[in-house]
């Protein structure tokens, strides 16, 4: 069985997990929607998504974005900072705010629902969350 982790993402404080179903039920989240992948290289992107050409560019400079790719996939690349090294040793994740769905995060909480808590020496903060972008045919629309 796969664990939860409650962990410092690079954007807020963040649930993450190498299986959906269990942030979903934790999340009490729609079963539809799909969640966040975060990685720590674009060479996982490739194996991933394939990326439009018109697009590469863009998606390799921006920071703290996530891209919504064909078929509803979301993939964020995390480039640098702790959490990039956190990937770089454990591998892709499945990614959410630290939070029941909608509400604010309140740590008393997010503690219950993790399996287990990973606190660097930062602590816990919430900053900006991470903009996000959806990638069509020939055009990018930004959502948030």
């Amino acid at each position: 069985m796969e664990k939860l982790t409650l962990i410092q993402t690079d954007t807020t404080v963040g649930f993450i997990s190498k299986n959906s179903e269990i942030l979903a039920k934790r999340k009490n989240r729609p079963t539809g929607k799909e969640f966040l992948k975060v990685i720590a290289s674009f060479r996982e992107l490739k194996n991933i998504v394939r990326v439009p050409k018109k697009f590469r560019r863009k998606i390799r400079y921006s920071k703290k974005t996530t891209f919504i790719y064909k078929n509803s996939i979301s993939v964020r690349v995390v480039k640098d900072g702790e959490h990039n090294r956190f990937l770089k040793k454990y591998g892709y994740f499945f990614s959410s705010s630290a939070n029941i769905s909608g509400d604010r995060f309140e740590r008393d909480i997010a503690e219950n629902l993790a399996d287990i808590i990973c606190e660097d020496k930062r602590g816990f903060f919430e900053i900006t969350p991470s903009k996000i972008v959806k990638i069509e045919k020939n055009r990018a629309i930004r959502i948030r």
